[in-house]
């Protein structure tokens, strides 16, 4: 689920305190900007389009708080407005509503209160959503172990979804994404987070890396040191703004779970567990899915694809997904000489082998997650995939599954 965006202005500072605490409490909602004046609020809320507006209106002078929320609702239509005051009367109240605004919020905050009007806001945002006909689709690439191919996964992926989409390299201090699409890139994360109190559309293109109509890049730093210049809260607006312009979002992350990479991760509608069927790797992605647990991730939302996958691995499939606890929807084949001659060249796969089993595979996984979009996943059946894609599961049990303890 998309999380609820929200600009807010206002003078008292204890109010918007108790707002933006309220908001982060809630797991649902991002504060993507907070303004000190009239002017501020409506050039952030043209440059975030966020989900709503907050305002703290000033009791002392409610005329012209009531014209400012007429102007406010006549210029974005899209964003809900949302007024709130401490202690308000009736007349601030009514003046509020017969101005536009959607809600009103009394200060100090009701939980029950609170909680209607962020559901409130979450309909208006997807019926928003319905009628503009495009939201971006977050997909997050992750291993809980390095080597397990997951910028070769994540940049094909990237290149065989079909609409305009980012690829994003999160992996700060080692980044190799723009090598794997043959690109030398000006710009990189790190200028997105220098800039991101003036980030608009034009400045965004300015700084993206083109591969091809479809696809562009945000590049990891060029220098390791620059990673510092990356903070988590830097990573919702920057998505936020990317998804206004793109319809796909893949984000190649490393093998860590840090703060930068959780807070992508907690913005991701899917996550990509990429494994390897030998026991590190079993256990690297058993680990990981207990910290999604903890995190409070919906099992839904994770996917787990195998790399490298061969007939003659000798692990029975069933027996690794009765240890996970979780369906494995996806088998990327292995071909060394195909995957590095694709590397060395700089070109995804799924473009200059376009008919191997490697990218036919990638592009199946690419269709049933945009197919997936807006539903519940459904991915196919077990068995039947098996089938289809290699004409029999492996019997042999060379690798004991007995031998990895379950609190791994």
């Amino acid at each position: 689920m998309q999380p609820l965006t929200f600009v807010i202005m206002g003078r008292n500072q204890e109010s918007s305190q108790q707002i933006k605490e309220a908001l982060q409490a809630s797991g649902r909602a991002r504060v993507l900007a907070e303004c000190d004046s009239q002017d501020k609020m409506l050039a952030e809320i043209m440059r975030l389009r966020p989900s709503a507006a907050i305002l703290i209106l000033d009791s002392s002078n409610p005329e012209k708080e009531f014209s400012f929320i007429s102007k406010l609702v006549g210029l974005h239509p899209g964003t809900a407005v949302i007024a709130a005051a401490p202690d308000a009367s009736p007349a601030l109240i009514l003046g509020s509503m017969r101005a536009g605004v959607n809600e009103f919020l009394q200060i100090p905050l009701i939980s029950e209160e609170f909680q209607t009007v962020l559901r409130r806001v979450a309909e208006l945002r997807k019926e928003e959503q319905s009628s503009a006909g495009k939201v971006a689709r977050v997909i997050a690439v992750f291993s809980g172990k390095g080597g397990a191919g997951v910028s070769f996964l994540a940049t094909n992926l990237a290149a065989a979804v079909g609409a305009p989409t980012a690829l994003v390299d999160l992996n700060l201090q080692a980044g190799d994404a723009a090598s794997f699409l043959g690109l030398d890139a000006k710009y990189s994360l790190v200028d997105f987070a220098r800039n991101r109190s003036r980030l608009d559309d034009s400045l965004i293109t300015s700084m993206l890396t083109p591969h091809s109509p479809q696809l562009s890049l945000v590049a990891a730093p060029n220098e390791a040191h620059e990673a510092e210049e990356i903070r988590p809260e830097d990573i919702p607006e920057i998505l936020h703004l990317l998804g206004q312009k793109f319809n796909c979002i893949v984000l190649d992350l490393p093998h860590t779970f840090d703060p930068v990479t959780v807070a992508a991760l907690d913005l991701s509608d899917d996550i990509i567990l990429t494994l390897t069927l030998d026991i590190p790797g079993i256990r690297s992605t058993k680990r990981a899915l207990k910290v999604f647990d903890r995190l409070g991730y919906p099992r839904q939302k994770v996917r787990v694809v195998v790399n490298r996958w061969a007939k003659s691995i000798d692990v029975e499939l069933h027996k690794v997904e009765g240890h996970l606890g979780e369906q494995l929807i996806g088998f990327v084949p292995n071909d060394y000489r195909k995957v590095m001659d694709s590397i060395n060249l700089g070109r995804p796969l799924v473009y200059s082998e376009p008919s191997s089993k490697i990218a036919v595979e990638i592009r199946r996984i690419a269709a049933s997650l945009i197919a997936a979009r807006g539903e519940t996943s459904s991915p196919q059946p077990r068995k039947k995939l098996f089938r289809s894609m290699f004409g029999r599961q492996a019997p042999t049990t060379a690798l004991e599954l007995s031998t990895l303890p379950d609190n791994v």
